[in-house]
């Protein structure tokens, strides 16, 4: 199993982001969370295959129809991976 940090940036907060990771990131089987942080990106940990992981990635790069995102920035995490489903926070 393999994690990624992604941080987001665009109109990321307030257009439901977080929701639309999460049913995305459930539905690729992946644990983690997604996080409004006050810079106004949103910050998304995801673990699983890395094939899925690529798969969310992409998709982070457009977001929901309400998003406008500029900017998507992924590296390994090696942090806290001790997750139960996806959050959003």
């Amino acid at each position: 199993m393999s994690c990624r940090r992604c941080l987001v940036s665009g109109r990321v907060q307030g257009v439901y982001f977080r929701g639309s990771t999460r049913r995305q990131a459930l539905a690729l089987g992946l644990k983690g969370r997604a996080v409004n942080l006050r810079d106004g990106r949103v910050e998304v940990i995801a673990c699983g295959p890395e094939d899925k992981l690529d798969v969310l990635c992409r998709w982070l790069e457009h977001g929901p129809p309400s998003a406008s995102v500029t900017c998507v920035s992924c590296e390994p995490w090696s942090g806290d991976t001790d997750f139960h489903g996806f959050e959003t926070l």
